[in-house]
């Protein structure tokens, strides 16, 4: 397939970790916001609010993996993963109990002055069933999630990234017909619960750089309400660097009215790899690099931000030696890091 690959169902840890976010604050494990953000295991720090204003989980999975690493004398590796564990990533948000989940980490991020990066990623046939498969069962129970969610983030600040793939898959054949007229109607109403919200901003998915053509995907992202969110998002869990991706965005933008978007830079640091079947090529390469550090001080300003949506360190799925989607991968994430 063309599209992105993105991180997949959140795992039951993951999920636990969102219920976890006022448990956060009372342990006094919250961000600061004023640049000395610190985990009690870690020593996570993370940048200036001015260049970065997102929130840093410091119960995040690479955090978790700092402390370890340290804790066994393994400082030099400490230090690398240290490298992902200090960036903003984002949170995605899992089917089950989903307003708990996005209060947990608003509540988290608004108690730290920082901003909430969330992912919602649980269309119904996601993914056409593939490695990142699922999604809810139906209309009616995304309908619900989406609720969930925006009843939890309420006015905390929150920048959204919605359904990676989702329009792109109308577009390239992945999704069967039957089910694009539903899928339009959920994501429009997406985007129309989550703008409303007072300090929401909300980013609809159009793909990367490198699975065909804007012309291609300006109208469906129009039918999907792209017009009403605030941009769209580009090269989630994808690998193409900043610089096609920047073109890849203005070109597309100029067809939805000038919208901005923001990038995915997280794991495209060495660019898109070139080995091996196209089909597969973007799934678990070997040889990438982390990309730019999440900020809002970018390159162009129709970008709002360099953000990193996918968690360096969690796979693909399983390919190449990889656990299932989602999962978190030590030694990939080691790679990513030495770049």
């Amino acid at each position: 397939m063309y599209g992105s690959r993105p991180a997949g169902t959140v795992s039951g840890r993951r999920a636990a970790a969102a219920a976890l976010g006022a448990a956060l604050l009372l342990a006094g494990c919250s961000s600061s916001g004023d640049g000395d953000d610190r985990n009690a295991g870690a020593g996570i720090t993370q940048q200036p609010k001015e260049a970065d204003p997102f929130w840093v989980n410091p119960d995040g999975t690479a955090a978790q993996q700092v402390a370890s690493l340290a804790e066994a004398g393994k400082k030099d590796q400490a230090e690398q993963i240290r490298k992902i564990a200090q960036q903003p990533t984002g949170e995605w948000i899992s089917p089950e109990n989903p307003e708990e989940q996005a209060r947990g980490f608003t509540e988290a991020a608004d108690e730290a002055g920082r901003t909430a990066l969330l992912v919602l990623y649980d269309i119904p046939h996601r993914d056409c069933g593939q490695y990142s498969g699922g999604g809810a069962a139906d209309g009616d129970a995304y309908r619900s999630f989406v609720d969930g969610v925006a009843e939890g983030i309420g006015d905390r600040a929150a920048t959204v990234v919605l359904e990676p793939d989702a329009v792109l898959h109308l577009v390239d054949g992945c999704t069967p017909q039957e089910f694009h007229e539903e899928r339009y109607d959920l994501l429009k109403d997406a985007v129309t619960k989550l703008a409303a919200l007072r300090n929401t901003k909300v980013y609809l998915d159009a793909g990367n750089a490198g699975w065909g053509d804007p012309d291609q995907i300006f109208e469906p992202l129009k039918r999907a309400g792209v017009e009403q969110a605030d941009g769209f998002s580009v090269n989630v869990s994808n690998f193409y660097t900043t610089e096609e991706s920047l073109a890849y965005g203005k070109r597309l933008s100029a067809k939805v009215g000038g919208k901005h978007f923001v990038i995915d830079t997280s794991r495209n640091g060495n660019g898109p790899y070139t080995e091996g079947a196209p089909d597969e090529r973007w799934c678990n390469p070997p040889g990438r690099a982390l990309g730019e550090t999440p900020t809002t001080k970018t390159a162009d300003p129709l970008v709002d931000a360099y953000l990193w949506v996918k968690r360096p360190g969690e796979s693909d799925g399983e390919c190449k030696g990889g656990p299932k989607a989602g999962a978190w991968w030590s030694d990939y994430a080691l790679k990513l890091a030495q770049g």
